[in-house]
């Protein structure tokens, strides 16, 4: 998916203020708005970017406009939290981490010593 990074945005710092956060990452469109925090930092945040794409697909679904509309009477009819495209944005990056746990935990438990076969002590006669 497509997307651009715009750091230090005048958005995302008014978002800042209104959340009371000390970060904040917010979308519009294909860009993905930041405050508090610098692109490095936030790409690597694999969850938190998963969330930010899943609103870019909110945006690329409903259309620009449209998902604006939606997005601010659902805030305004049940709140942000509550909001359905945060909810199912919040669950995009918990998935994603949730994967990612679920597979270094497996790497883990592949490696672990206590699961690997011990060599055989063997003489050989020669």
């Amino acid at each position: 998916m497509d997307f651009k990074i715009v750091e230090r945005s005048f958005f995302a710092r008014i978002a800042r203020m209104v959340l009371k956060s000390s970060n904040v990452a917010m979308v519009l469109g294909n860009k993905i708005h930041l405050s508090g925090v610098d692109g490095q930092t936030f790409l690597k945040d694999e969850g938190w970017l998963a969330h930010e794409m899943c609103h870019i697909r909110q945006f690329k679904e409903h259309g620009y406009t449209r998902f604006l509309w939606l997005y601010f009477v659902e805030s305004v009819r049940v709140g942000y939290y509550n909001n359905k495209y945060e909810v199912e944005a919040r669950e995009a990056g918990t998935k994603h981490m949730r994967h990612l746990a679920g597979i270094k935990n497996k790497a883990a438990a592949k490696i672990e010593p206590t699961t690997l076969p011990l060599p055989a002590d063997e003489k050989k006669e020669v």
